[in-house]
C-alpha cells in the first residue's frame, strides 16, 4: 500500500515522502590522504506545511563500544521539489562549505550533482558532489562523491539508517525501492 500522506504536508511533497522522519544508523568515510572513519548518525527530516523539507544531519566518529565519539560532520538545509520529478537541495556546513545541487527524484529514490559550491576563504578546496539516496528494505541508504584537495569526483562516504520515528513508508506498486543505491 503507497503512503498514506499527512494532511498538513504540501502536495508537492510527495515524491520525497520517504525521506521524512528521524533516522539513526552508521556509515563510513574514507579520502585519499584522510584516514577512513567509522560514524555514528542522526538525521532528521521534517515539513511545517511549506512546499519544502527542513534536513539536518549530525555524525559522530564511532567509538570502541559503538556510541558516539567526538563530534565528525553536520549539516543543515532544504530539498526543494520542482516540476517533472526534479528535486534541489540546498545544505550549508560549518566548515564554510554551502552548496546547491541538482537531480531528480524517482520512486523512493533521489539522485543529485552540485549545481553550485559556495566556499569561506577558509573553508577546504572543494568543488563539486554527487549525492545518492535511496528508501532500501525500510532504510534510508546514501552514498556521496566529493571532488577536493585537488582530488576528482570520487567516494566520500556512505551509510545505512533506519527509522527511529516518523511515518513510516510502504512502496506500492508503482514505487518499489530498488535493491541498491
Amino acid at each position: 500500500m503507497p503512503i498514506e500522506l499527512d494532511p498538513t504536508m504540501h502536495p508537492d511533497l510527495a515524491p520525497l515522502a520517504w525521506l521524512l522522519g528521524q533516522w539513526e544508523g552508521t556509515g563510513v568515510a574514507g579520502y585519499p590522504d584522510q584516514d577512513e572513519v567509522q560514524f555514528v548518525q542522526q538525521v532528521s527530516c521534517t515539513h511545517d506545511g511549506r512546499p519544502f523539507l527542513r534536513w539536518e544531519a549530525r555524525s559522530w566518529v564511532r567509538a570502541e563500544d559503538g556510541s558516539r565519539g567526538e563530534p565528525f560532520e553536520s549539516e543543515v538545509g532544504y530539498w526543494r521539489p520542482l516540476p517533472d520529478a526534479d528535486v534541489e537541495l540546498l545544505l550549508a556546513h560549518p566548515t564554510g562549505v554551502v552548496e546547491l545541487y541538482y537531480g531528480k527524484t524517482e520512486p523512493a529514490k533521489a539522485e543529485l550533482r552540485t549545481d553550485g559550491v559556495l566556499r569561506s576563504p577558509s573553508a577546504r578546496e572543494y568543488t563539486a558532489g554527487h549525492r545518492l539516496y535511496g528508501y532500501v528494505q525500510g532504510g534510508l541508504m546514501w552514498a556521496t562523491d566529493i571532488a577536493a584537495m585537488g582530488h576528482p569526483l570520487q567516494s566520500y562516504a556512505s551509510a545505512q539508517l533506519q527509522r527511529a520515528a516518523g511515518p513510516v513508508f510502504t512502496a506500492g506498486p508503482d514505487e518499489t525501492a530498488t535493491d541498491e543505491v
